[in-house]
């Protein structure tokens, strides 16, 4: 298969609309970055994110952490 440099993964940030289940890639590419401690979260280790904020975390701490008033 031949393969365009639009074609591939991208390596830049990756824009992601959140879901309730999962999320919706708008802008390809192979990361987003934790919105408690700004470190890149690689999308296929993605597990926690706020719908409501449409924000990813790194870790579940991080996203109860977030969720305290």
């Amino acid at each position: 298969m031949l393969m365009n440099k639009n074609s591939g993964p991208s390596n830049g940030e990756a824009k992601l609309q959140y879901g309730p289940s999962g999320f919706r890639v708008l802008r390809a590419g192979n990361h987003v970055f934790c919105a408690m401690s700004g470190v890149p979260i690689p999308l296929d280790e993605l597990r926690y994110w706020s719908v409501e904020h449409q924000e990813a975390y790194a870790s579940a701490q991080l996203a109860t952490e977030r969720m305290v008033p």
